[in-house]
């Protein structure tokens, strides 16, 4: 089975489909909440705030991969990323892996490390938490939906290797994210408010 090379606008844009439209649609949606209901409005532009705030920080750590002896070729690396992103919600195989690298297993694994300086099992997993991360700034889904979209077995697994990376449970990060804005903007009317004359 051979898959198609990815160029490097690719690459880019890997993560693109969903965070840019789920950005314009949050966007769209506080345009048309503004007049009616702002306190809506206010809660949408906070999950818009704290999604970019997730990807500046996913940029700051960057996925692109150092080549070093022993490691997987840069044709080999982006055909990787590519592929994962795209099957993050169903398994994926060590298997199929090593063919779209075109490598046998054991090498492949042992490339994949040097390359991206972890196992293929642990950038899968911190590829889906970053999916999750992004459906929960972005959606109204529930936990369990969003663990299942991500590829997870069920919402517990989710949880419990969200808590791992995170220190908290998905929950709770996602309640820090949509309403510390809102507290903040309440907080904004409150003190503007007091402070004009009766």
């Amino acid at each position: 089975m051979s898959y198609p090379a990815a160029s490097k606008k690719q690459l880019e844009a890997a993560d693109e489909p969903t965070l840019l439209p789920s950005l314009a649609k949050l966007l769209d949606n506080v345009r048309q909440e503004l007049d009616s209901n702002q306190e809506t409005a206010k809660a949408l532009l906070t999950r818009a705030t704290s999604l970019l705030r997730v990807e500046i920080d996913r940029q700051a750590v960057s996925d692109e991969p150092e080549r070093s002896g022993g490691g997987l070729a840069a044709w080999q690396a982006r055909r990787l990323v590519v592929f994962i992103d795209a099957r993050l919600d169903r398994p994926i195989r060590l298997k199929d892996l090593s063919e779209v690298s075109k490598l046998s297993t054991a090498y492949f694994c042992r490339a994949f490390k040097r390359t991206f300086s972890e196992t293929p099992h642990s950038y899968i997993v911190r590829r889906r938490l970053n999916k999750a991360e992004t459906l929960m700034l972005t959606s109204d889904l529930s936990l369990s939906d969003i663990a299942i979209r991500c590829g997870f077995t069920d919402q517990a697994h989710l949880c419990k290797l969200f808590r791992q990376q995170y220190a908290r449970s998905p929950a709770a990060w996602r309640r820090e994210r949509t309403e510390t804005g809102c507290r903040r903007a309440k907080l904004v009317i409150r003190v503007n408010y007091a402070a004009e004359p009766c």
